[in-house]
């Protein structure tokens, strides 16, 4: 590995490539990136002008290497492995979004970046975790539809019940994993602990939390707090960035089902074959593009 390590950084100097990783991804790989972030955070870094390199290497989902370059057209971005998807964003499709929409004259089409570029484009704006209740706030629209994540969306709308919101039956599987009936275990493990949970799950384990938000979010949030045991209701790789920036504290998860296999995918020998071979471009058709872009930079221009 330690050479495997060593030739990446090598090789990404030679071809002056950024590397981003999901906090989701496996801790070896983040290990190897320029920057971890959540899914807000990698939107920036990828539309950062004065970031230098002109090739990203994107160590996540097939949905965030495509926003990646949709904000950076002028780059080349690769993902170690393409069939690293993302069940959620599959589960939105551009014609049954378009439909709804018929179906609601006069309703905003939010749509989660969980999501593929074609839906994107028939959006009119994107959101995060971190930003989904504050854009929604700021629309003008009484009505929302909110594509794809059910779950993020019902949390939205109980933040804004003055708005309309209609959800998509969409929903992350490793979120789902995560039940009541594990945390309320864990939290009898250890009652002095916060509970970190991020609006993916369901109801039942948000109205046992202590904080909700993005991974950034609560990244920031275990940071600041005098507290020193958390239990974290999210994807458990996530567990690796909060127990690295925070030594001092300690971070249980619920249950060790919740691990998202799409993110595994991501491997240093994986990394390094892009690296070596330049493989797995990521494209997006331009008439999909210019439209799918709009809906993201109009989610920056509110954030």
């Amino acid at each position: 590995m330690t050479e495997i390590a060593a030739r990446i950084q090598q090789l990404k100097r030679e071809k002056n490539a950024l590397i981003l990783a999901h906090v989701y991804t496996p801790p070896e790989i983040q290990d190897l990136a320029d920057f971890v972030g959540d899914s807000l955070g990698l939107s920036r870094k990828s539309a950062d002008a004065s970031v230098p390199q002109d090739k990203i290497i994107f160590c996540g989902v097939y949905f965030m290497a495509e926003t990646a370059a949709l904000l950076s057209p002028q780059k080349k971005v690769f993902i170690p492995e393409p069939n690293a998807g993302c069940p959620m964003a599959d589960m939105a499709d551009a014609d049954g979004v378009v439909k709804l929409k018929n179906m609601h004259p006069g309703a905003a089409v939010v749509t989660y970046v969980n999501s593929t570029a074609a839906v994107k484009a028939v959006s009119d704006i994107c959101v995060t975790s971190a930003n989904a209740v504050d854009i929604v706030r700021k629309l003008p629209q009484k009505k929302i539809i909110f594509v794809p994540d059910r779950s993020l969306g019902a949390y939205v709308a109980a933040q804004i019940p003055d708005k309309e919101i209609i959800l998509w039956p969409g929903f992350c599987p490793t979120h789902h994993r995560i039940l009541a009936e594990f945390l309320a275990r864990v939290k009898a493990e250890h009652p002095q602990a916060l509970v970190l949970a991020h609006p993916e799950n369901n109801k039942n384990i948000l109205d046992q939390a202590d904080f909700i938000g993005s991974t950034g979010q609560m990244q920031k949030y275990a940071a600041a707090s005098a507290a020193e045991e958390f239990i974290v209701a999210s994807e458990n790789n996530l567990l690796y960035r909060l127990r690295t920036d925070n030594p001092a504290k300690k971070f249980y998860p619920v249950t060790p089902l919740a691990v998202c296999p799409n993110m595994k995918k991501n491997t240093p020998e994986k990394l390094l074959n892009v690296l070596e071979n330049e493989t797995n471009l990521v494209s997006v058709d331009t008439a999909v593009a210019d439209k799918a872009r709009q809906a993201i930079q109009k989610m920056l221009e509110l954030t």
